[in-house]
């Protein structure tokens, strides 16, 4: 009896090492990314992912679902002790984390709007609601900001368009730029160094020529 439970963990890992090898790769190379490409980034075999996945699109929609679970799961580390802006950069951060593993409609996937996908987008936005309004609460966040602005500066934060940058450095000084902006009190620290010109062209010539 305890061979088709070690057949069903397997198949739920190469499921998840699919999906995370998916995910890093459509975001590198767009939703047309081949399939044979996903499947040996992942380290198997190309009917390892049709017997997961029936096509494309099943795997798109698999990925999109899995990132809703990613971000409701960050959420749920989230505790409800700290200021309203902390919660909120903490948020911020923690997509900069999941960066490359959220294939999501603002990033450019098909939405979704199977009662399953509405429902934890639903969730995302009345969490992210709570931590504005404890921060209006309890005085640390000012303005008119609203869920969407959030989720859209996350989603402007989880794209990175030149490789050779340290992105999560830079993500990392956008995010307290921001929050400079909702504070009702600061300045908000932001991290350094700065990444100046020279930096950037820096970093081309090491992409260009790599």
């Amino acid at each position: 009896m305890s061979r088709p439970r070690k057949v069903r963990k397997d198949a739920e890992a190469n499921r998840e090492r699919l999906l995370a090898a998916a995910a890093s790769a459509v975001l590198r190379e767009g939703r047309h990314v081949p399939l044979a490409t996903i499947a040996a980034e992942a380290g198997l075999g190309i009917g390892t992912l049709y017997r997961s996945y029936a096509d494309r699109d099943a795997l798109l929609q698999a990925l999109e679902y899995r990132a809703y679970g990613l971000l409701n799961n960050l959420l749920d580390q989230i505790d409800d002790d700290s200021t309203g802006l902390d919660q909120v950069r903490r948020y911020l951060e923690g997509t900069v984390e999941l960066a490359d593993q959220l294939v999501l409609p603002l990033h450019g996937a098909r939405p979704l709007v199977t009662p399953e996908a509405v429902a934890a987008r639903k969730s995302i936005y009345r969490r992210l609601d709570f931590f504005l309004a404890n921060g209006r609460e309890d005085g640390s966040i000012r303005g008119p900001v609203n869920a969407t602005d959030l989720i859209a500066f996350s989603i402007l934060l989880t794209q990175p368009k030149a490789s050779a940058l340290d992105w999560t450095h830079l993500a990392r000084r956008q995010i307290a730029h921001f929050l400079n902006g909702l504070a009702t009190e600061g300045p908000i620290e932001v991290p350094g160094p700065a990444v100046g010109r020279d930096d950037v062209e820096q970093a081309f010539e090491t992409q260009a020529s790599s």
